[in-house]
């Protein structure tokens, strides 16, 4: 963890997670009025490319022309108006104004709002959004065009959240309930352990009694006039900053703000809420949290005063010293989880403003149940060791390489930063005062400094800002109650803290073993793919590669290697046979461990963590131009000498007791649990299987199940980016061209391809262990494999129209769910399968209602066509991902993986616009009458344990 950054460790749900993010705000100054800006007090240069406006009102706006994706841009308007700002009778009256700014305004009648953006190509949810913490609430619009008309649409419909909304008393009563759906989703035990952190660290604060999403009580009797008065009060011009970040001329975006905006009335602004009081004087305590469902974890803390630290030149080098010491203490702490038996699963170290209120300090201990107390003893003796000595040189070395490297990937990138990442450093100026630079000049400076980088000076700025760990607050979260309660923990904190110190040890690095794989390969055929423009290279021994320059992202390489096989491999005999792929990279290399390949690669930009696809082994990872060569190597040896050291089996095991633990905690969870065996009619691969059954799980068994593949199997390798194609193609040669034979295609496995779907429609009932008042609903229905494109699409804009009907009919009409979804995967592994499903969490009470009301909205799909408006509303977001689909990396790296093998997705691709536009409404209700029949769904209703089901309730005696 870095210096100044997170307001807790804390795993907290996402209305809240802004909360833990830094939160500096602008405050004005009772002597005189503050800058407008933080950079006119800094000495920090800021980016020319952005532009910085006030208007009259006191309304802020930045605006940066940005052709990352090209013919796109992003809308953020951003109020700091937050949970923090609400009276004791307001709780959650941020969240609740958050939600009825899709509910109507003078402008955009109730319920047209999200519509009037589908007609334009934005989906909602992933196109449209909101989101509300303890300082701000945020809307959030990602245009998919540049056309004036579009950004028109936004700034109006911004305008219209900022000062135009109705909040009709009808439309209050109606998103009440999905507000209360939301609160009611969101109750988890994840969310539990985080209020009771809160209320342990900051006792009697407001933070800890102000989680955005409000309280029972507040939420049942929110009326029009309170939110209206809420929203009066805070959503004023100066609490307002407008973002316009994309491919629009700058000057032509000013001039739309202010003739937008300008009208917007200037309003008193209330000052910004304390989050406190702080208790900073807390010390010697100890908290213990249990649930069932919570992996073990220990948290040492201590709270110091806030350093009120504006950024400067200077302030930077002192944070930049703090980073590397943070950093060096936390790559201790991750060697040792690699160890044979190590003493905890994961720890982290680090220091945090408490907003502007406080520091604190934290080391934070997860551990094998049970093994609490080894796992703090020798984490608070690492955090010792490091505070008493320092650091090596070599540490502090590998430590600048990363951030040398860091540096130089995005001076080198510079020109075409993202939208995304021009956004950040936007939104970092106004919430945290830091002043947006370009990565050139940080580079340089950087440069300048590095000689000043010594042990010494890492070692003293660390301790100007940690808080020492005297007395500390100590916090247990577990399954099982620690031995001896608070008086086990102080315990073992005094035994941490009497044990013996000692200096660290630490061997040297060594060099990279794996630059010589032998002859370079010859290459037996070249060609270019005539419609994309992908080069395909085949060499002798069989491997493939395909390649496509892009000038899109400067300095970034993509490189994706598909190694036959995959779960192909996992059988009904040993279903679980590829399950570890996700973790051989941390077993390493024959010559290296993990650990020793971290740190002789520290500052190079790669990786190699294979995953397993349905038929393949997938490697795909980013690198740069630089260091593409050395990424070829890294990714050939993991295929060719797999280290299988024990300590990456530990941690697979770890995380699988985890997961079984909390497996029932939510509906969800349990739903995941229980779906795929019900389906399949018990087939283990499709099963989520015993947890016994993963306990015996070994990297032996893996090799014994891999090894074959990766010595053998057929290899296709795609790169996508900022490339030499002539230099790229002599680093395949020489890595993955040079290797023995290989089979010369990827296998059918025809005999393998079967996935049944049960005979048995009936409805199933779950049970899981988490709040007395959360169900879910969720139907699912067989469908057709996606060879057929057409066929395909049509499903897709059968979900779309359904997404829209059953949001419109849960959501909007009923306010009894707050995220109903639909969902259609056409696959093209298993032959003729197919499912379309439809979801909803709810109410126990409102479950018979609920399943009433998909079951009528299913049935309506197949009595009536939908209208052409909804079509389009479904159609248009679709049509708009396939135009902007070749405009990023990732995008092209989706057809040139396999164009070699798999060439048929990019007619696919090509065909599928003109295809989408011709669907029709009748094909649409066609497709509902063929496959959503009235009984052709396997019905799921999760259930609270111990709550009696309300569909089919026990009958009297």
């Amino acid at each position: 963890m870095t210096s100044r950054k997170l307001l807790f460790t804390l795993s907290i749900s996402t209305f809240a997670l802004a909360a833990c993010a830094p939160q500096k705000e602008r405050v004005a100054s009772a002597a005189a009025p503050a800058p407008d800006w933080a950079f006119e007090k800094s000495d920090v240069p800021v980016d020319p490319g952005y532009r910085f406006g006030r208007l009259a009102n006191g309304m802020s706006y930045v605006i940066r022309q940005n052709a990352t994706p090209k013919g796109t841009a992003l809308v953020r308007m951003q109020v700091d108006a937050g949970s923090l700002d609400e009276s004791d009778a307001e709780r959650g009256y941020a969240h609740y104004v958050e939600h009825m700014a899709f509910n109507g305004s003078t402008n955009v009648p109730e319920g047209e709002m999200v519509k009037l953006l589908e007609r334009h190509g934005l989906a909602f949810g992933a196109d449209t959004n909101a989101s509300t913490g303890f300082e701000r609430t945020t809307y959030m619009l990602d245009l998919p065009r540049n056309d004036t008309e579009l950004l028109d649409i936004a700034l109006m419909l911004m305008r219209e959240t900022a000062s135009e909304l109705t909040f009709s008393p009808s439309a209050v009563d109606r998103e009440r309930g999905v507000v209360q759906a939301e609160m009611r989703d969101r109750n988890t035990y994840a969310l539990r352990n985080v209020e009771d952190q809160l209320n342990f660290a900051l006792p009697g604060s407001k933070v800890a009694q102000r989680l955005p999403i409000g309280t029972p009580e507040s939420l049942a009797g929110a009326t029009a006039e309170g939110l209206k008065a809420f929203w009066r009060r805070e959503y004023v011009p100066d609490h307002t900053t407008l973002y316009v970040i994309g491919d629009f001329d700058a000057a032509l975006v000013e001039q739309k703000i202010k003739d937008r905006f300008g009208s917007w009335q200037k309003a008193p602004a209330e000052p910004r809420p304390l989050a406190g009081p702080i208790a900073i004087d807390d010390k010697d305590k100890a908290d213990i949290y249990i649930d069932p469902a919570l992996s073990e974890r220990v948290s040492i803390s201590r709270k110091g005063p806030w350093l009120d630290e504006p950024d400067t030149l200077a302030q930077r080098e002192e944070n930049l010293l703090r980073q590397i010491g943070y950093a060096i203490i936390n790559r201790r702490l991750l060697s040792r989880t690699r160890e044979a038996n190590a003493p905890f699963r994961n720890a982290s170290f680090g220091t945090s403003d408490v907003f502007k209120e406080a520091r604190s300090t934290e080391l934070g201990i997860d551990t094998v149940d049970g093994k609490w107390r080894r796992g703090m003893i020798e984490a608070v003796v690492e955090y010792r060791r490091a505070m008493a000595f320092g650091f090596t040189a070599d540490e502090v070395a590998e430590q600048v390489a990363i951030i040398r490297t860091a540096n130089a990937n995005a001076a080198k990138g510079e020109a075409t930063r993202s939208h995304a990442q021009l956004l950040g450093a936007a939104q970092a100026l106004v919430v945290d005062e830091k002043v947006p630079d370009t990565p050139t000049n940080s580079l340089n400076r950087l440069e300048a400094f590095v000689p000043k980088i010594t042990p010494e000076a890492v070692q003293a700025a660390l301790a100007r800002e940690v808080v020492p760990l005297e007395s500390p607050l100590l916090r247990f979260q577990g399954r099982t109650p620690p031995a001896d309660g608070e008086k086990g923990l102080k315990s073992a904190w005094s035994e941490a803290m009497a044990a013996q110190v000692r200096p660290l040890e630490r061997k040297a690095a060594g060099s990279f073993g794996y630059t010589d794989f032998g002859v370079a390969g010859q290459v037996v055929s070249d060609a270019v793919e005539p419609r994309l423009g992908i080069r395909t290279i085949r060499f002798a021994n069989g491997v493939r590669l395909n390649l496509k320059r892009t000038d899109l992202k400067q300095d970034q390489v993509l490189v994706q290697v598909s190694v036959d096989g995959g779960d192909m491999l996992a059988t009904r005999d040993q279903p679980l046979a590829t399950r570890m792929m996700s973790v051989l990279a941390l077993g390493g290399l024959g010559k290296h461990s993990k650990d020793e390949l971290d740190t002789m690669l520290a500052g190079r930009t790669v990786a190699a963590n294979y995953s397993s696809t349905d038929e393949t082994f997938v490697l795909l990872t980013g690198t740069t131009p630089r260091d593409l060569e050395l990424q070829l190597q890294l990714a050939a040896a993991q295929v060719v000498d797999p280290g299988y050291r024990k300590e990456g089996e530990v941690l697979f095991l770890q995380s699988i007791n985890n997961l079984f633990a909390s497996l029932r905690a939510t509906p969800g969870s349990a739903l995941s649990a229980d779906m795929g065996a019900i389906l399949s009619d018990r087939d283990p691969r499709f099963s989520l299987g015993k947890v016994e059954d993963y306990r015996q799980l070994n990297f032996e068994k893996l090799r014994g199940a891999i090894t074959d593949r990766l010595r053998n199997g057929a290899i296709e390798i795609g790169v996508v980016g900022d490339i030499d194609e002539a230099a790229t193609v002599a680093m395949v040669a020489r890595t993955f061209g040079a290797l023995p034979p290989r089979e010369p295609d990827f296998r059918s496995y025809a005999d393998r391809r079967d996935r049944p779907f049960t005979a048995e429609r009936k409805r199933h009932v779950l049970r899981h262990t988490g709040t007395k008042d959360q169900a879910l609903a969720s139907f699912v229905w067989l469908t057709r494999d996606g060879e057929d494109l057409d066929a395909a699409l049509q499903l897709q804009m059968l979900e779309r129209v359904m997404r829209i009907e059953i949001t419109d009919t849960l959501r909007e009409k009923l306010g009894k769910a707050y995220s109903p979804g639909a969902s259609s995967s056409t696959s093209r592994t298993w032959r003729g399968f197919g499912t379309f499903s439809i979801s909803a969490s709810v109410d126990v009470k409102e479950l018979p209602a609920t399943r009433a009301a998909i079951l009528e909205t299913v049935a309506a799909m197949r009595d009536a066509p939908v209208s052409e408006d909804e079509l389009l509303r479904a159609r248009e977001p679709v049509l708009e991902s396939l135009e902007n689909a070749l405009k990023a990396n990732s995008g092209w790296m989706t057809f040139v993986d396999r164009a070699q093998t798999e060439p048929d997705r990019i007619d696919r691709y090509l065909r599928s616009r003109e295809l989408l536009k011709a669907i029709t409404p009748a094909q649409i209700q066609a497709l509902a009458r063929t496959y959503l029949t009235a009984d052709g769904a396997v019905e799921f209703n999760v259930l609270p344990e111990g709550v009696d089901d309300p569909v089919t309730p026990p009958a009297k005696p």
